[in-house]
């Protein structure tokens, strides 16, 4: 059988170095542990990244999903960070990048009836690698929350105007911390949480508590911020937090990045 051209090792003479060549969007099953120490099976979106040197055409696609397949049929997080040092060795580089984000469940009671109903959350997990340094993982959670606007409920007279938001919410840590974890600090930061399941007892707690707790965006940033900053674990930070405005035909934005040591 005749050798094939090995195209992607031939010299390239433009003298640019690509910063990340890889794969995005593929779906990988994996496996993410409760805090209540159950583990939960979800599926991934995956991408998949390394520096090219300056002298290469290109990289081997193909090696990416080799290296992934690797580890059988579902991931765990563990293998999740082994994965960029196995990249660097794979397809000899310098520096290798994996993201893996994937709806997280859970089950949600409502405030007075207890009913449960299943919440779901985004959530990304980040792994860099260089050669001879440690590395870097950074965890995001995606979280819904309810936000009643402060100066509304100043200048009216009946109610004051509310609105669902998202903030994402970006750590860095000592040791790991869980997504629960996360999830619960956000959530607190907010008028209000979200629920799935309410019935009308529930309803009416969910907007008497907002009205008893209101927050600008900037508010929900400091907040998520301030708790950051007690938290012992949390070497760096960042929130971003969008409100989908319910009365201005635009959204409200505000976000807060630090490094904490």
């Amino acid at each position: 059988m005749k050798e094939l051209k090995d195209t992607q090792n031939e010299r390239d003479d433009r003298q640019l170095p690509i910063d990340r060549v890889g794969v995005k969007g593929l779906r990988f099953p994996v496996e993410v542990r409760d805090k209540d120490g159950s583990v939960q099976r979800t599926v991934s979106t995956v991408a998949l990244a390394v520096d090219l040197p300056e002298h290469y055409k290109g990289t081997h696609m193909s090696r990416f999903v080799e290296v992934l397949n690797s580890h059988g049929g579902c991931l765990d997080v563990r293998s999740m960070a082994a994965l960029p040092k196995e990249l660097l060795e794979r397809l000899d580089a310098g520096k290798a990048h994996v993201e893996f984000q994937f709806p997280f469940f859970r089950s949600k009671p409502a405030p007075v009836t207890g009913k449960h109903g299943m919440m779901d959350y985004e959530v990304k997990f980040e792994v860099e690698a260089k050669r001879d340094e440690p590395l870097d993982f950074v965890v995001t959670v995606m979280v819904p929350v309810a936000t009643l606007c402060p100066c509304s409920k100043e200048i009216s007279e009946r109610g004051a105007h509310n609105q669902r938001g998202v903030v994402t919410y970006s750590v860095r840590f000592r040791e790991p911390v869980w997504i629960e974890d996360l999830i619960d600090l956000v959530e607190r930061s907010a008028s209000c949480e979200l629920y799935s399941l309410l019935k009308r007892p529930d309803e009416k707690a969910v907007t008497e508590t907002a009205y008893d707790n209101p927050v600008f965006v900037e508010d929900l940033v400091r907040n998520v911020a301030s708790r950051s900053d007690a938290h012992s674990e949390i070497v760096w930070y960042k929130v971003e937090a969008e409100n989908f405005e319910s009365i201005h035909n635009h959204n409200a934005y505000a976000v807060i990045e630090k490094k904490l040591s």
